[in-house]
């Protein structure tokens, strides 16, 4: 191993290891993707920096708290109930969309062991799922994602999935879907809970994450749209959609344009229907005509 990932390797464990829970020899190995051996090479390493890592009691280790530097780690790197309650009011004040908010997100997730921070990061009830899908990613396992409630079939069934990856802030997650046998993104406030079944990946090959417009839809095949709306539309439309703000700009005598790549034509068509009076769509024409058409059965159907 180079100097550099056993650096970062030896400062993760710092932090592993003086968080007041003792590991064992095995959780450590698994939990850096270490041998046992390996392991015990960098406790020792720590032990001649000068943390004082006593012999194992009944097989658990941690950095004891009169370690020199242990008050100023502790100081630094941790955070007080207090401190936490006021960092998830801020974190949570955050649209989801913005990126910034996952810059944040990652960056805490690099530094703590996630049973310090989950609940801090993301919304208590979800914490535990996301938890799983970290774990099965970085042990690229198949996992069951339980009683999912799928917006299509309004339906709750379980999936068998090889999760790859998050969108933005976590709100979902990049799998590929055995069953179906394509790659899609699954709501992370849709599962009920996660399964590893310990069996590993089977379709690496085929993993890819589709672009995501910023009306959150992913697909293949994206097209070019553009729309001019009415100070109110444009207000909405950043607000309901933070990302769409990068494809903004002032149009003529105060009305503003939309101009940029959507997937498909199912998200930026729900934000047109919501607001019809208030957008006009420049192009492309196939736009047009999905609108005219939703119209059309909505019009049928309340006949």
């Amino acid at each position: 191993m180079t100097e550099q990932p056993k650096l970062y390797k030896l400062l993760e464990l710092i932090l592993y290891l003086s968080s007041g829970i003792r590991r064992t020899l095995e959780e450590i190995s698994e939990r850096f993707e270490i041998s046992e051996r390996t392991a015990l090479r960098y406790l020792q390493t720590l032990r001649q920096a000068g943390f004082i890592i006593s012999r194992p009691r009944n097989g658990y280790y941690q950095i004891e708290k009169n370690s020199p530097y242990f008050r100023e780690l502790d100081e630094l790197l941790h955070f007080s109930k207090e401190e936490a309650f006021i960092l998830q009011k801020a974190i949570h004040s955050i649209s989801n969309e913005n990126l910034l908010k996952q810059n944040l997100i990652r960056k805490l997730y690099a530094l703590y062991d996630f049973e310090r921070v989950a609940d801090t990061i993301v919304k208590q009830e979800h914490s535990e799922n996301i938890h799983q899908l970290i774990r099965a990613i970085q042990q690229k396992q198949q996992v069951v994602l339980k009683d999912y409630q799928s917006a299509n079939s309004n339906e709750a069934r379980d999936r068998l999935v090889e999760p790859f990856g998050f969108t933005t802030n976590y709100v979902a997650i990049w799998a590929y879907d055995v069953d179906d046998g394509q790659c899609k993104t699954f709501k992370n406030t849709r599962i009920g809970s996660v399964l590893i079944t310990g069996e590993p990946w089977k379709h690496e090959k085929y993993h890819a994450a589709m672009p995501l417009d910023v009306f959150r839809i992913d697909d293949p095949v994206q097209v070019m749209v553009k729309l001019n709306l009415t100070i109110r539309a444009c207000e909405l439309l950043k607000e309901e959609y933070p990302l769409a703000e990068t494809c903004i700009m002032p149009g003529e005598n105060g009305s503003f344009v939309f101009e940029g790549p959507v997937s498909g034509l199912e998200g930026v068509g729900r934000f047109i229907m919501g607001l019809a009076g208030e957008i006009e769509i420049i192009y492309p024409e196939d736009l047009k005509i999905f609108i005219k058409k939703k119209a059309e059965k909505i019009l049928t159907d309340i006949s």
